[in-house]
């Protein structure tokens, strides 16, 4: 009886050790697997995400071609309006170098009152309310036309955006010389700077 006790001691003994390493095979097996798990996944969630960034540009693409394409639905303006208005200064200031018929009106009348009123003055005055005041109110006139076509000018200058013809600007560019021009001419035949009245004798 004593035998067969300790052979079973023995076979115990002997046994503990066999399953230990065959526990520890087990989780590194599974330790194992699961690595070789986790890889395929993280293989198989690459292309995934590689096609959503794919499909960010064309997404991209395509909004950018719908705003090129309103872009160039919409109406572009053409300028008309700056166009018009820098014609329309060159000609104000050559108007203001050339006379006007309303600057002749004026100068008329003028004339014809400092006739009437002059009857029986002294000469000197006959010639400044005959003579001074028509060529005053002949300057005035044309110098309001050149300050027109200088503001008109300017303003085209200054409010007409790039894109513009080139024209445009040039054709202002000359309306704001030619009023300049006008306008200081008109200064000075008003203020008598350039031509002065005649005097007489006595």
């Amino acid at each position: 009886m004593d035998i067969t006790k300790t052979d079973a001691k023995i076979d115990e003994k002997t046994a503990e050790p066999a399953t230990e390493p065959a526990a520890e095979a087990a989780t590194e097996a599974s330790v194992a697997a699961g690595a070789s798990v986790e890889p395929l996944a993280a293989q198989d969630d690459e292309p995934a995400a590689s096609d959503a960034s794919a499909d960010e540009p064309a997404d991209e693409e395509l909004d950018d071609d719908e705003l090129d394409e309103l872009l160039a639905e919409a109406p572009a303006s053409s300028g008309v309006g700056a166009g018009g208005a820098a014609v329309v200064s060159a000609a104000l200031g050559a108007v203001a170098l050339t006379g006007t018929w309303t600057g002749k009106v004026v100068s008329e009348r003028e004339t014809l009152i400092g006739q009437i009123s002059s009857q029986s003055a002294a000469p000197a005055q006959q010639i400044s309310e005959i003579y001074g005041d028509a060529w005053h109110s002949t300057a005035l006139v044309n110098g309001v036309f050149a300050l027109l076509a200088l503001v008109t000018a300017v303003l085209v200058l200054v409010l007409a955006r790039p894109d513009r013809p080139v024209w445009v600007r040039a054709v202002a560019l000359g309306g704001a010389v030619l009023g300049g021009l006008g306008l200081l001419l008109s200064v000075g035949t008003y203020f008598d700077l350039f031509l002065s009245l005649p005097t007489t004798g006595s």
